[in-house]
C-alpha cells in the first residue's frame, strides 16, 4: 500500500461520502413505505446489498465503460426534439423522473393531509422497499463511481471507498430517519431538495444522451450550482421557522 493509494483512499471515501448525502435522503423517506417495525431494517439490509451492486457494478464499468456511454438508440421529431441515448443516459434520466415522481407525489400527499390522517399513504412491503432502495442506490452511484474511475486505476481502492461510505451510511440513515420523523417540517425541506436532485439528474441524463429541445441544448446542473440551490432552500427553511416563531410568541396588538 502506498501513500498515494491512501491519499486515494482518503479523497474516495470523501467524495463517495459527500455524493451520498442525497441518496441518504432518498432512503430514509423512501423506507417510510415499509411497515415501521421492519423500517430499521429496511434501511440497513438495503445500503447493504447496494454495497455489493456497487462494486460489482464499478467492476463492470471499469472494463465496459465505452459500452454503457455509447448511443444506442436516436431521437429526432422534426425539430422539437432530437438526441442519441446511451444506456448510462437511459438510466440516469430514468433516475431523475422516478424521483422527481416520488418527491411531488410526497409533497401533494402532505398538501393533502387532514389531521388523524398522517399514515394514510400507500405502503409496500419490507422486500418491494429495499428493492426500490438498491435500485435508486445504483442510480445515485454512477455519478460517483465514474469520478472514482477518474481519481484512480486501483480496483481495491476505489471497493474500499465504496465499503467505507457504505458503512457510514448504515450508521447515519436511523438517525436521519429519526430525525425527519421528530422534526416533521424538515421533511418538508427534504421532499424538495429530492425534487432538486430529480431535476439535476434529467439535466444530466439529457446532457448525456446530448438531448436538445427545439434546438436548444439541455445543459446539465453544476454540482456547485446544486448545493448553492440547496444551501438557498436550508436557509430559507431556518428564517421562515425562526420568524414563525417570533410571530407565535408575539401578543397580538389590539387597533
Amino acid at each position: 500500500m502506498t501513500i498515494d493509494n491512501v491519499i486515494t483512499l482518503g479523497l474516495l471515501t470523501l467524495l463517495q461520502a459527500v455524493l451520498g448525502f442525497d441518496n441518504l435522503l432518498y432512503i430514509s423517506l423512501e423506507s417510510k413505505r415499509a411497515p415501521k417495525d421492519k423500517q430499521a431494517m429496511v434501511r440497513k439490509l438495503g445500503i447493504g446489498i447496494a454495497i455489493g451492486f456497487r462494486i460489482g457494478l464499478l467492476f463492470l464499468l471499469m472494463n465496459v465503460i465505452q459500452f454503457f456511454q455509447d448511443p444506442i438508440a436516436g431521437l429526432h421529431v422534426g425539430d422539437w426534439i432530437e438526441g442519441n441515448f446511451s444506456i448510462h443516459s437511459i438510466i440516469v434520466l430514468v433516475g431523475g423522473a422516478f424521483i422527481l415522481y416520488t418527491a411531488t407525489k410526497e409533497i401533494l400527499h402532505m398538501m393533502r393531509l387532514e389531521e388523524g390522517h398522517d399514515e394514510d399513504r400507500s405502503s409496500r412491503s419490507a422486500a418491494l422497499t429495499i428493492t426500490w432502495i438498491v435500485l435508486m442506490n445504483l442510480v445515485f452511484s454512477f455519478d460517483s463511481i465514474l469520478s472514482a474511475i477518474a481519481l484512480s486505476d486501483v480496483f481495491w481502492v476505489m471497493a474500499t471507498a465504496i465499503v467505507i461510505s457504505g458503512i457510514l451510511m448504515i450508521a447515519l440513515a436511523d438517525h436521519v430517519s429519526t430525525f425527519l420523523q421528530r422534526n416533521r417540517m424538515y421533511e418538508v425541506l427534504g421532499l424538495f431538495i429530492l425534487f432538486v436532485v430529480g431535476i439535476m439528474l434529467l439535466t444530466e441524463g439529457g446532457h448525456l444522451a446530448h438531448l436538445k429541445i427545439m434546438g436548444e441544448p439541455i445543459m446539465p446542473m453544476t454540482k456547485t450550482t446544486f448545493y448553492f440551490v440547496i444551501g438557498v432552500l436550508v436557509l430559507c427553511d431556518i428564517v421562515q421557522t425562526r420568524y414563525q416563531r417570533k410571530l407565535l410568541r408575539k401578543p397580538i396588538s389590539e387597533h
